[in-house]
């Protein structure tokens, strides 16, 4: 507590009872307000995370409003809190309290603790690690927890296709294939795209947890050429496949040699020693043929181990030098709120202005204001962008249409927009669940690994930089350098409701803010607001 030193004024003498009331007036100002607990609250990653098997997992949680929480106790648990996952407490870690699945997998993050924001890394995902995790804050008057729920989902190895054995006129061929989660979907299909149906099919879950899955199909003389056996992800709808082509020389039902046996099967002895020779012949000539397929496949499935896992290798190293630009990034998170002025009639935005979704009952247009987008169905932020670095993050859940990104505050507000950094957008979308992209000006399909459940962007304006990461896992998924020469506003486009099963709205995500970005709002900006703005190419495409 300061201590201010008090000169009476002896050139005029006040009454006491005034002196008293004045003084007791002045300390109850001086003195520090204590945060109500109740206040407090814990923001963890809120919506499903989704990991793969073998790779590592990423939880983040922070207090708001943000507090020091060097002293404190946090608790990393399953789905109670008695099953430690990772225990900070004293200022230590205590390894000792970890459930043993969870031992030497766990490092936390606590580069922010004095910020109240922590996160913990889980390495090794494996199928058991499926499940709800919480984390909880504990301190002398109050104890707050966030609860989410973390999917796992492992793409298994490559199809493997064997020759078996010769089976009701026909060749028997086996595919197998292990290490997928959850339960994989396998299909035979024929050189014409039709379905086969399986001799067997058996799914076994080996003791780490995977499924390894073996399935088997006759093919039949005259249904020949390539067999193709493809084993599919339904979590992560993906899938692998391999193609096989059998040569007539694998079928017994159309060989030369058996129907010549047939016909001439009461002729002369002479010529049935001829047959059962010829027969012969073709058996070793099939072996051999048998035997260089096998090896030819062998070859095949070496080559593409190698590629793979070269691949592997580049992918986990650019994964990590994402991982470290996100976690860089996230050290400039501001607070974005959306502007309802500027939003279409057919959005609502929620009166915190951190949500927009597309309204079930659209309402009438909006005439004479000139502020609100007239045709696109989106909706800017309060937030102008002139200088410095800013990030934040966006909920998109599942739905299967949106973009982000961002625009110059000046781009023109009536008529369609033609969405290309020429005409002062820059922007990421999705498309039919699965279909990323970009516009540069054109469309380009971006491939992601995991589907982004959360969206983080990161504008650099001095650099002339915008980039975009999935937030689900840390990944790096593009990069727009373009100089930047006037006010930029976040822009978000939920798009209109396509029927899907989850019309999730777009959300802004709370983070850390920190007090060293450079923010203009919309009253601060008004000369840039109406800067010349060059009318759109008309020959780019409208989305």
């Amino acid at each position: 507590m300061v201590d201010f030193p008090v000169f009476p004024d002896f050139s005029q003498r006040v009454p006491l009872p005034s002196s008293v009331f004045f003084l007791t007036h002045l300390l109850l100002l001086l003195q520090p307000g204590e945060l109500n607990s109740e206040e407090v609250r814990v923001v963890g990653p809120g919506e499903p995370i989704l990991a793969l098997v073998g790779e590592e997992v990423e939880f983040s949680c922070h207090l708001l409003p943000y507090l020091d929480a060097e002293d404190m106790e946090i608790r990393w648990f399953r789905s109670q809190t008695s099953d430690v996952v990772h225990l900070y407490e004293g200022g230590r870690e205590l390894q000792s309290r970890q459930m043993a699945q969870f031992r030497n997998r766990t490092k936390l993050i606590k580069d922010y603790i004095v910020d109240g924001s922590v996160n913990l890394q889980l390495r090794g995902i494996i199928p058991d690690d499926e499940g709800l995790y919480g984390c909880r804050f504990l301190s002398s008057n109050f104890s707050r927890e966030a609860v989410w729920e973390l999917e796992v989902a492992g793409l298994g190895s490559d199809p493997h296709i064997s020759l078996e054995s010769f089976k009701k006129g026909g060749v028997q061929l086996r595919c197998s294939s292990s290490g997928w989660y959850p339960k994989p979907q396998a299909q035979w299909k024929d050189h014409k795209g039709q379905c086969l149906p399986p001799e067997m099919e058996a799914i076994v879950q080996d003791a780490r947890g995977l499924f390894n899955l073996e399935t088997s199909v006759v093919v039949q003389g005259g249904s020949h050429s390539n067999v193709s056996c493809s084993i599919q992800n339904s979590l992560l709808l993906q899938k692998k496949e391999f193609t096989i082509q059998i040569a007539d020389a694998f079928l017994p039902g159309s060989s030369p040699w058996k129907r010549a046996f047939l016909g001439t099967l009461g002729g002369l002895p002479l010529l049935l020693a001829v047959l059962v020779t010829l027969a012969l012949y073709f058996l070793q000539k099939q072996r051999r043929c048998q035997e260089k397929l096998r090896k030819r496949a062998e070859k095949d499935k070496e080559r593409l181990t190698a590629e793979r896992e070269k691949l592997q290798t580049e992918l986990d190293w650019r994964r990590a030098e994402g991982q470290a630009e996100w976690r860089a990034a996230q050290q400039y998170a501001v607070d974005v709120t959306l502007d309802p002025a500027s939003a279409h009639h057919s959005l609502e935005v929620s009166e915190d202005g951190k949500s927009v979704s597309s309204c079930t009952a659209v309402p009438g247009p909006v005439v004479g204001d000139p502020q609100r987008f007239s045709e696109q169905t989106c909706v800017l932020s309060c937030q102008r962008f002139s200088a410095g670095r800013h990030y934040w993050e966006v909920h998109v859940g599942r739905r299967s249409r949106w973009f982000l990104g961002v625009c110059l505050a000046s781009v023109p507000r009536l008529g369609p927009g033609h969405l290309s950094p020429a005409n002062g957008y820059w922007v990421m979308g999705l498309w039919n669940r699965c279909e990323y992209f970009i516009l540069d000006p054109h469309r380009i399909a971006l491939t992601l690994r995991v589907p982004p459940r959360r969206v983080g962007i990161f504008l650099d304006w001095e650099a002339g930089k915008l980039s975009f990461f999935n937030a689900s896992d840390g990944s790096h998924i593009f990069t727009f350098t373009h100089p930047f020469s006037g006010t930029l506003c976040a822009y978000f486009r939920p798009r209109a409701h396509d029927g899907g099963e989850h019309p999730d709205p777009l959300t802004i995500c709370p983070l850390p803010v920190r007090r060293t970005c450079l923010l203009l709002t919309e009253e601060d900006e008004t000369d840039t607001w109406l800067q010349p703005y060059e009318p759109s190419d008309p020959t780019l495409g409208l989305w």
